[in-house]
């Protein structure tokens, strides 16, 4: 299955303490995913980067709770007027970042305003704090929350006003750090949680089979891949590493299988650092794997 794909960066770490996943576009550019997407026969469009605002955290302090709000507010608008364009074109949207808070904006610019989507949520961490229960007060430990309607009153209006995706629409796969407020939401929110023990438990074939079951009735899903998902040995490039992650295998086998779904219409990838990386082996990583999930097999 062909696509017609738009890469589109976004170089934002503004959701976050830790500086650097603001280069992880150009680190995925460098590693050749254009070319080696075109290779598997999809034709490739680099819409180039948002336009990220130099953060010089020399002359302002974070009001808590409100880290960079405005700033983030703004991207993520920008993220989504591209989104919404590239969508409209029919072509596929690649976001590239930046840290998790692009997410705010790209799953707005992607899902249908009158028709239900699925989102698959992969990471380590749950990102459905809120101001009230972030213990850091970083924007990237909110996403999730966010588009489901539960956060800074601006970036849940990111768009169009209010909730973006039903929590019954989410699955989120390899879950292994939550703060106890995360924990408390989300075992009552209807979101489906495969933990790295449900991994363990199930296998990735199982728990990934029933991810794409789980969106039988629905028409797309977006993707949303955070390298920490991925074990810190595989995957060392990333902000908040925690060990137990998913294996390089495992992250494969997933990929493989919401490719064969034929379901997905778009995807992110975030959380890429190459300042803490080991020979940009993340970046490699992490195109290796949306190789895997637009239609890369072994035979």
């Amino acid at each position: 299955m062909t696509r017609q794909i738009s890469l589109i960066g976004v170089p934002m770490d503004f959701g976050q303490d830790l500086r650097g996943v603001d280069m992880g576009p150009a680190a995925v550019r460098y590693t050749g995913l254009i070319s080696r997407l075109r290779e598997l026969g999809h034709t490739v469009r680099d819409r180039g980067d948002i336009i990220i605002p130099i953060r010089d955290d020399a002359d302002r302090v974070p009001v808590p709770g409100k880290k960079y709000i405005e700033e983030i507010t703004r991207i993520c608008e920008s993220i989504y007027a591209m989104g919404r364009q590239v969508v409209e074109q029919g072509d596929f949207p690649l976001f590239v970042g930046g840290d998790h808070s692009i997410a705010v904006g790209t799953v707005s610019a992607v899902a249908p305003e009158n028709e239900p989507m699925g989102l698959i949520w992969m990471d380590a961490h749950g990102d459905v704090n809120t101001p009230d229960t972030s213990p850091s007060g970083n924007i990237h430990g909110m996403p999730l929350a966010i588009l489901m309607g539960d956060g800074h009153k601006d970036l849940v209006n990111v768009g169009r006003p209010g909730q973006k995706i039903l929590p019954e629409n989410v699955v989120m796969i390899g879950l292994r750090d939550l703060d106890p407020a995360e924990k408390k939401r989300l075992k009552t929110s209807g979101v489906t949680v495969f933990t790295m023990r449900d991994i363990d438990e199930q296998g990735i074939s199982s728990v990934a089979n029933k991810a794409v079951m789980k969106f039988a009735h629905l028409k797309r899903i977006h993707l949303t891949v955070d390298m920490d998902a991925l074990d810190p040995v595989e995957a060392p490039g990333v902000g908040t590493p925690v060990p137990g992650g998913i294996t390089y295998r495992e992250a494969h086998l997933l990929m493989e299988i919401l490719a064969d779904s034929k379901k997905m219409t778009s995807m992110d990838l975030v959380e890429i650092n190459p300042i803490l990386d080991v020979a940009n082996k993340t970046a490699k990583l992490a195109v290796e794997l949306t190789l895997s999930a637009l239609g890369k097999s072994i035979l």
